[in-house]
C-alpha cells in the first residue's frame, strides 16, 4: 500500500530559514529524512517517500538554494555547516531527537558532514552516491582523472553558470539529469519534466551557491581549492552505522572514490549495482527502496 505525500509545508526554523518540505506517513512514526542533490528538489524522492510513509514518518525538504525553500543571496550562507544545521533544526521542528537520513550527491555531501558532526543524532546514515568529504579531497589534490571528471564544478563556479543553465529552456540542466552514465532515461518523462522545469524557473542561483561555498573542487592558479586544506583523517571518522549505494557507472563520481571508505566508517556496507549511473536513484527505485528497507531492518 503506497503512502499519499503532501507538499506545500513549511517549516520556519530558528535560525531565520524557512524550508519546504514533502512528507508521506503519520509524525510519530520513526522519522526517516530523505535529502536531495543537484540540480533536484523534493521530488527525487517522490518513490521513496511513497514506499516508506507506510511505516515510518518520511519527509524529504527542499535543502535552502532550491525550489520553494528560501534563496539567501550570499554564497557563503551555503557553506556546508549551515546547511547541517537546517537538517538538525528541521528534525527537532519535527518533534524528532533521533532519525535515519537518507542522502544522494549534494545531499550527501551534507549529511557524511552531519554524521561526523553530529552521530547522537542519527540512527543510521544510508548514502547514495556521494564520496566522503576526506577521501573526495584526497582524490581531487592526487588523482588527474578525478579532477577531470569534477571540472564541471570548476564551470559551476563560475559567475554567469546559473544564467548559461537556463538558457534554451534549460536545455544544460536537462543533460545533467539525463547523462552521467545513464543507459536508459525513461524516468524522464514529460510529467517529470514540467516538474523540474517548474522548480528550476524559481532560481538557480541557490543550487549553484553550493558549489560556490565549497572548497572541495578541482584546484586552479586561482582557487586552491583541497589544496589550501590541512585535514587530519581522524576529524573524519563517521560512528553511525552507514550503508553505502553506489551506481558504478556514474562519470562524475567514479567507484574509485569508494577505496578506502572502510577506514573512516566502523560499521559500513557498500552496495555496488554496476550499470547505475549517478540517477539510480530515478533509475532502480524499487530495487533502492528494497535496499533501503533492507538496511532499516538490520
Amino acid at each position: 500500500m503506497k503512502a499519499t505525500i503532501q507538499s506545500n509545508q513549511f517549516a520556519t526554523l530558528p535560525n531565520g530559514t524557512r524550508l519546504h518540505y514533502a512528507s508521506a506517513g503519520e509524525k510519530g512514526m520513526p522519522l526517516v529524512l530523505f535529502v536531495h542533490g543537484f540540480p533536484e528538489f523534493w521530488y527525487e524522492w517522490e518513490a521513496q517517500l511513497s514506499e516508506f510513509g507506510s511505516d515510518c514518518f518520511a519527509v524529504a525538504p527542499d535543502l535552502r538554494g532550491f525550489n520553494l525553500s528560501d534563496m539567501p543571496s550570499d554564497p557563503s550562507a551555503y557553506k556546508a555547516r549551515h546547511i547541517v544545521e537546517d537538517i538538525r533544526l528541521l528534525a527537532e521542528h519535527l518533534g524528532y531527537d533521533r532519525f535515519v537520513l537518507v542522502a544522494h550527491d549534494w545531499g550527501g555531501a551534507i549529511a557524511w558532514n552531519f554524521a561526523i558532526a553530529l552521530p547522537r543524532l542519527l540512527d543510521k546514515l544510508i548514502i547514495v552516491n556521494s564520496p566522503h568529504p576526506y577521501l573526495f579531497a584526497q582524490s581531487l589534490t592526487s588523482d588527474p582523472k578525478q579532477r577531470e571528471a569534477s571540472a564541471y564544478m570548476n564551470w559551476l563556479r563560475a559567475p554567469g553558470s546559473e544564467a548559461a543553465l537556463a538558457k534554451d529552456n534549460f536545455a544544460l540542466m536537462e543533460r545533467f539529469l539525463t547523462g552521467y552514465g545513464q543507459t536508459s532515461t525513461s524516468w524522464f518523462t514529460s510529467e517529470v519534466r514540467q516538474k523540474y522545469h517548474e522548480c528550476w524557473a524559481r532560481g538557480l542561483t541557490g543550487g549553484v551557491n553550493y558549489y560556490r561555498a565549497s572548497p572541495l573542487h578541482p584546484p586552479t592558479d586561482a582557487h586552491a581549492g583541497p589544496l589550501k586544506l590541512e585535514l587530519n583523517p581522524d576529524d573524519f571518522r563517521v560512528e553511525v552505522p552507514t550503508r553505502v549505494i553506489w551506481g558504478e557507472n556514474d562519470v562524475a563520481l567514479p567507484k574509485s572514490l569508494l577505496d578506502g571508505l572502510g577506514n573512516f566508517v566502523d560499521d559500513l556496507r557498500v552496495e555496488r549495482i554496476p550499470e547505475g549511473s549517478h540517477w539510480v536513484v530515478h533509475e532502480q527505485p524499487e530495487r533502492i527502496n528494497r535496499l533501503i528497507r533492507g538496511f532499516l531492518s538490520e
